[in-house]
């Protein structure tokens, strides 16, 4: 037995000449009468129109809203996870904290105050002539003031041997307070023996009335400033 035929309608291959004469015929005062591939797209055109200013108007300053409010909820869980791991290790924090504080106050210690200054200056010179050095010069500058210790610069001049010199900077540095020496310049002298020039700086902290003291005049010249402006 022979199967039936089916005859399939050929679609009409697409005329682009044609879609254009419809473009040119079209009554505006009358759509219902439009061929049907202009109506469809002109129907999808204003679809467009309409998404895109509606995109333009409103959804695209919620798109960045949006965008926004996620990098903040990204930045606040980072801000969680940070918090939380300290919180978690907020016992070694403290341990660490009063290290730190036994360690600031173990260095705090070796400052002298400022009865002791005059005592250190004494031992500072005594080293130089315990190793048989010659002090030419011995000029204690103008203090320093910083946070909470003040810095006093010395300028010294001796003369001696090298070896003295070695000796001299040991024993300044096994000083109970600490004292350093800076720009270091040693040269030959007249008679032909070493002469060394340094700068040597102690330092002492500063009692709780000059701290308050130098607060209410950095406050003072803070306020003096931006009144300038």
């Amino acid at each position: 037995m022979k199967a039936p035929t089916v005859s399939i309608q050929q679609i009409p291959a697409f005329d682009l000449q044609t879609l254009i004469a419809d473009f040119r015929t079209l009554d505006p005062k009358d759509p219902g009468l439009w061929p049907v591939l202009p109506r469809i797209i002109i129907l999808i055109g204003i679809l467009l129109v309409v998404l895109l200013l509606g995109w333009w108007f409103g959804w695209r300053a919620q798109f960045e809203e949006l965008d926004a409010k996620a990098q903040q909820e990204t930045s606040l869980k980072e801000e969680w996870r940070t918090k939380k791991a300290q919180a978690v290790n907020l016992d070694e924090y403290q341990k660490q904290l009063a290290e730190i504080n036994r360690s600031f106050g173990a260095l705090l210690k070796q400052l002298p105050n400022a009865s002791e200054m005059e005592a250190l200056l004494v031992d500072i010179n005594q080293a130089g002539l315990g190793r048989g050095l010659q002090f030419e010069l011995f000029k204690p500058g103008t203090e320093q003031l910083r946070d909470f210790y003040a810095e006093l610069p010395i300028t010294i001049k001796v003369t001696g041997s090298y070896h003295d010199f070695g000796a001299f900077t040991g024993d300044i540095a096994k000083l109970p307070r600490i004292v350093t020496l800076n720009d270091v310049d040693v040269a030959t002298g007249k008679d032909g023996g070493l002469s060394m020039s340094a700068v040597a700086k102690t330092f002492r902290y500063l009692d709780e009335d000059e701290i308050a003291r130098q607060r209410r005049e950095k406050l003072a010249k803070d306020k003096a400033k931006g009144g300038k402006h």
